[in-house]
């Protein structure tokens, strides 16, 4: 008889309701807390659990403690030598070809993006690498068959640079086919470095079959791409304004540059005499004072070669005086105000017109006599800068070309390639670089023509090489472009359909091809695939068909394109050309010496790597540059090509950075070097090794999809994660010893419910984490993870269930059950991150006691889950219990549970029924409930005993119950008095159970004479 009175009991109904929540079939039910719930945040606080330590008292020798040759700290260069340890056992080489021998029904691709082959590995290929490495092992785990080709970038500026640099002086005596040799042999070298890193950090990938745009079937299969475009008319040759970097005496394309936000320039305000009125204005300008249409630019070297004046046809311009001067202005309306203020003067204003009116009028121009620039109208003037007129040089303009073009204006370019003004600029100008001493000369010419009225330096962004770091110009000569605007169309369309991570990026990419006017694919340069074309050597004409092509492509095919540089022009001509256009002795035509852009290069990739007849890749995955770079150009061949997207997903990523959020860079003593990060720098006290698996985690915790940071510190955080991870790790291990899974698990239905709990929760943690990795957001992963292992298991679970596992018999179902749980959770973890940590998981699967071959985690599929474990109504029992628990704890801080005992008492009704199931005795030390309390005993009343001595704590709570959809709702209140434990502590378990101070309590009595 429980003290007080018996209680009336509930209904049958709800007493059934309440019977299944422990039952194997668990009705979806709401219990819940009054007040803020804690669901997942279950970390034992306020005291401790002393357990039994194993180096004293003559019964240590009975306590099953946790026995496992897992290490629990991995000290100096035991982390990477341990790494590489795994990598040999578990086969980490053979894994890539081993998942593609297997018979499965899905495939997933995803396409590297070739990494230019001109330096040492840094953070940002790690960061790149290792996201699409977790990705794959993500996939493989999940059984498909996964399709991933690593390539290299080898042609190019950046090499070509690196070369001529490393030979200084010497390199004005060498051949192109020496360069060429020189590069490629450099490009091999980095190709090596790069490779072993990519290894060592556990890559998976067939690194005896990679991809090389060097090598001579994948140049020929460009050159036929190339062939293909030109016969449908996608490729042309034009004389056209492009960028063009001085330093490196090439065109670049928009994906070449880099925009210094500091750069400084010479913004000029500057008068353009009108010589011609426009005939709308004729009366109202008259003939007593000289007007001037003012006009801004930010490149006075550009003016020599100005052509016209334009003005926007809807805008409002206005007539004005100034002030100072008394001279007669022409300038927008909306800029009357600004100018005069910059002029520092006033401007009074004596007419307004639309912009319209200028229509048929002329300037004389501003250096040069005799010379005359006429008003135009253009759409691409705008009021957000200048004056609402804009000087047009349509040599040095992507927009002012387009005027020119509608006009037949003059397109001549004054400028050479190596930015120096020609002899046609005047003897004032030539031989003088136009971004330096030239823009001096412009501004003198100008102050002597008394047509400058201001100079003022403007601090802003502009393009620069992204090689030689150096400011580019925009120069018109002649090039080969792709027609874009006939597949700019098409190709956003297909990006709809694209899936985009994060989904911005797809806005961005749109936005970056709807500013593009076309693409300029030749460039001035050796080390590169030519572009297949022969010049006549008098006219401006030029021959390529489909003979040519192909016998180019077959040479190369056996020889590469070294070819080009090599024969003699008759052998690159196949016989039957030759023999047309005069014979290889009165051969009239020159090899062209334009090479294609890497972009194009590196863009026709999928076309040699992804596999089927469909050739579109599951995924792309790089950097946020590529989305101007080879994003676009991969999706601009391809739909050239084949008209279809090359891609069905793609996920951009950010750059990384240093602690502060500052780009790395040697002077700033901020670059984090991943073989450093690795292997440790050269005082190991300052840079200690952490191994391939820290930096694994630091790139799947990172917010990928903005800038990344990478500092000791993140490094530092990151091992501690991962430390803590390996303590849970350890605790698993040790505790399954001496269990077989086949032969001693419990059935589910069977178990304790908290294991059965955890199990619950398990399933939910893995449902998370798979859909996290499908979604690619890896930093979820690592979230979900850290506060599994950290608060569910090690803060929770594990503190409760260590006396059980420890004192109870070895073969005790209650502990078996444990064990299975252990069992179970131990497996669904080690395969949640063994895409991230791939050397740990394999680490672990080796020390698993039960796990016989293969001995590979990557090689025995994903998480596996049984749908018996989702029990939502063990979640909420288990909740409601552990509100009590937290009240005791935490009324006895730093003070020692076991030392207490407890009384709950929960007026008569549903959540007495409830808790009654965890504990079906009035008063017991080895009850379910008693566990979860951790109080050396637990009596379960439903009132308040009659006698309550002094020192007792009294807490008081309050529960809503909310079952079966709110059909059932019961607000029950309960009570914790928690009091100085009775009885004797147990020199086995340590809990205060045993009758005197030498005896053993009765369950570790049963124990030890079991034995």
């Amino acid at each position: 008889m429980r003290w007080g009175l018996c209680p009336p009991r509930p209904g049958t109904a709800v007493l059934a309701v309440a019977r299944n929540l422990c039952g194997p079939s668990l009705l979806p039910c709401r219990l819940g807390w009054r007040g803020s719930r804690r669901l997942l945040v279950r970390s034992v606080t306020g005291a401790t659990n002393q357990l039994p330590n194993p180096d004293r008292g003559k019964y240590r020798d009975t306590v099953l403690l946790p026995q496992t040759n897992f290490s629990m700290k991995l000290l100096g260069r035991q982390q990477p030598d341990t790494e590489l340890e795994v990598q040999q056992k578990s086969g980490f080489l053979e894994l890539y070809s081993w998942q593609r021998e297997r018979k499965v029904k899905s495939e997933f691709c995803l396409h590297d993006g070739p990494p230019y082959a001109n330096g040492d590995p840094h953070v940002g290929h790690a960061l790149n690498k290792i996201l699409k490495d977790i990705a794959n092992r993500y996939h493989m785990m999940k059984g498909s068959k996964i399709h991933f080709v690593p390539g290299w970038d080898c042609h190019g500026l950046p090499i070509e640079i690196k070369v001529l640099s490393e030979l200084g002086e010497k390199a004005q005596n060498f051949s192109a086919v020496e360069i060429r040799e020189k590069a490629r042999s450099f490009a091999k070298a980095a190709i090596e470095k790069q490779k072993s890193a990519f290894i060592r950090w556990g890559i998976m990938a067939d690194w005896n079959n990679c991809y090389y745009t060097f090598d001579r079937k994948y140049e020929a299969k460009q050159l036929r791409l190339f062939y293909q475009m030109y016969d449908k008319g996608l490729v042309y040759r034009a004389y056209k304004p492009v960028f063009w970097s001085p330093s490196s005496r090439t065109a670049l394309a928009e994906a070449e540059l880099e925009y210094n936000p500091e750069h400084v320039s010479r913004s000029i305000y500057v008068k353009f005499p009108l010589l011609k009125p426009p005939p709308k204005l004729a009366s109202l300008i008259g003939d007593s004072s000289p007007v001037s249409c003012l006009v801004w630019t930010t490149q006075p070297w550009t003016i020599p070669a100005n052509q016209a004046v334009c003005y926007m046809p809807d805008s409002k311009y206005s007539v004005v005086k100034c002030a100072t001067s008394g001279e007669i202005y022409i300038l927008a309306a909306d800029k009357v105000t600004s100018i005069a203020s910059i002029l520092e003067t006033t401007f009074e204003t004596i007419s307004t017109f639309p912009g319209i009116d200028l229509e048929n009028g002329t300037c004389a121009h501003p250096v040069i006599p005799d010379k005359v620039s006429p008003l135009l109208p253009a759409n691409h003037v705008t009021m957000t800068k200048g004056t609402g007129l804009v000087h047009t040089a349509p040599a040095h303009g992507m927009e002012d070309y387009s005027v020119a073009s509608q006009h037949n204006l003059s397109m001549d370019c004054l400028v050479d390639e190596d930015g120096i003004f020609t002899d046609d600029a005047g003897p004032e100008l030539q031989n003088k670089a136009v971004l330096k001493e030239g823009t001096d000369v412009v501004i003198k010419m100008l102050e002597a023509a008394k047509n400058l009225l201001k100079e003022e330096k403007l601090v802003h962004s502009y393009p620069y090489d992204w090689r030689t770091k150096k400011p580019v110009v925009i120069r018109a000569s002649k090039q080969w472009f792709i027609n874009i605007t006939d597949i700019k169309t098409t190709a956003k369309e297909l990006l709809k359909k694209v899936k985009f991570i994060p989904g911005s990026a797809q806005n961005a990419m749109i936005e970056m091809m709807d500013r593009r006017p076309y693409w300029c694919i030749s460039r001035q340069r050796v080390w590169g695939v030519p572009i297949p074309v022969f010049h006549h050597k008098t006219k401006d004409e030029f021959l390529i068909n489909s003979q040519t092509i192909e016998h180019i492509i077959q040479l190369v095919e056996q020889h590469g394109s070294d070819i080009w540089w090599t024969l003699p022009p008759e052998k690159l001509l196949p016989k039957e050309v030759l023999s047309q256009i005069g014979g290889p002795d009165a051969l009239e035509y020159a090899p062209g010496q334009d090479i294609l852009d890497i972009w194009f290069d590196s863009g026709t990739s999928w076309s040699y790597v992804l596999p089927g007849s469909d050739q579109i890749a599951d995924l792309f995955l790089e950097g946020k540059d590529q989305l101007g770079g080879w994003f676009q150009s991969s999706l601009l061949i391809s739909v050239a090509s084949k008209n279809k997207a090359p891609y069905k997903a793609v996920v951009v990523h950010g750059f990384t950075l240093g602690e502060k959020g500052e780009k790395m860079s040697k002077s700033l003593g901020n670059v984090v070097n991943p073989d450093v990060v690795i292997n440790g720098g050269q005082d190991q006290s300052k840079e200690p090794p952490y191994g391939a698996d820290v930096l694994r985690w630091w790139v799947a915790e990172s917010n990928v999809f903005t800038e990344v940071t990478v500092s000791p510190s993140v490094l530092n955080a990151a091992r501690d994660d991962i430390s803590k991870l390996r303590n849970t790790l350890r605790f698993l291990l040790g505790n399954v010893t001496g269990f077989n899974p086949k032969t001693d698990s419990i059935p589910a239905k069977d178990m304790y419910v908290i294991d059965q709990y955890m199990l619950h929760l398990l399933q939910d943690f893995a449902s998370k984490i798979t859909e996290s990795y499908k979604q690619y957001d890896f930093g979820k992963v690592v979230r979900l993870l850290r506060a599994f292992y950290t608060r569910e298991l090690s803060n929770f679970y594990f503190s409760i269930i260590k006396d059980r596992l420890y004192c109870n018999h070895e073969n005790d179902p209650k502990r078996r059950s444990c064990q299975t749980a252990l069992a179970e959770i131990l497996d669904v973890l080690v395969r949640s991150f063994a895409p991230i940590l791939p050397h740990l998981a394999e680490e672990v699967f080796q020390h698993i006691p039960y796990v016989k071959e293969p001995r590979s985690v990557f090689r025995t599929g994903w998480i596996s889950t049984s749908s018996v474990w989702k029990k939502p109504g063990l979640e909420e029992a288990v909740e409601s219990a552990c509100a009590m628990r937290d009240s005791f704890l935490g009324s006895i801080p730093g003070k020692n549970a076991a030392e207490y005992n407890v009384i709950i008492v929960i007026e008569p009704g549903l959540l007495f029924e409830i808790i009654e199931m965890l504990q079906t005795e009035e008063t017991s030390s080895t009850s379910q409930l008693n566990e979860l309390i951790m109080a050396s005993q637990t009596t379960l009343l439903t009132q308040e005993p009659l006698e309550i001595t002094a020192d007792v704590i009294k807490l008081e709570g309050t529960f809503l119950i909310n079952l079966e959809g709110g059909d059932i709702r019961e607000e029950s209140s309960y009570k914790v008095i928690v009091m100085p434990a009775t009885k004797e502590k147990c020199p086995r378990c340590w809990k205060y159970t045993a009758e005197s101070s030498d005896a053993l309590c009765p369950r570790c009595a049963d124990v030890v004479g079991g034995k």
